[in-house]
């Protein structure tokens, strides 16, 4: 992923999971991911390649959590994962998108929905 900044739309059901999703794609993004951030405003998120799998250890804030595969398919979501807790393995996942809690139910986000991930103009 050449930009560190994503905007994903999800094709399926029309509407933007992200304008500005910062990629965590090496071992320190990875591992830092969003603990030391304050809480996702509306259009940001965390995109984490490769993912297949989240934990809340640390966090302070719940999040929603989408994970897809290489095609760009939604193949796990996460309503509000709470601090503490993990999301189960998704074997098939690329990815996983990080976004504000209620992000997934505002959006219409299902599994089975094609995504579209295009580098950011907030870049």
């Amino acid at each position: 992923m050449a930009s560190k900044s994503k905007r994903i739309i999800n094709l399926t059901a029309n509407s933007e999971l992200a304008t500005r999703a910062r990629v965590a794609d090496d071992f320190l993004s990875r591992l830092t991911g969003l603990l030391l951030s304050p809480p996702l405003m509306p259009g940001e998120g965390l995109l984490i390649d490769p993912c297949t799998s989240i934990h809340m250890f640390g966090m302070k804030f719940p999040l929603d959590a989408v994970f897809f595969d290489k095609q760009w398919r939604v193949v796990g979501v996460v309503e509000s994962i709470m601090p503490g807790r993990m999301s189960r393995f998704y074997p098939q996942a690329r990815c996983c998108l990080e976004l504000p809690a209620g992000t997934i139910s505002d959006t219409g986000t299902k599994i089975g929905d094609q995504l579209d991930v295009k580098d950011s103009e907030a870049g």
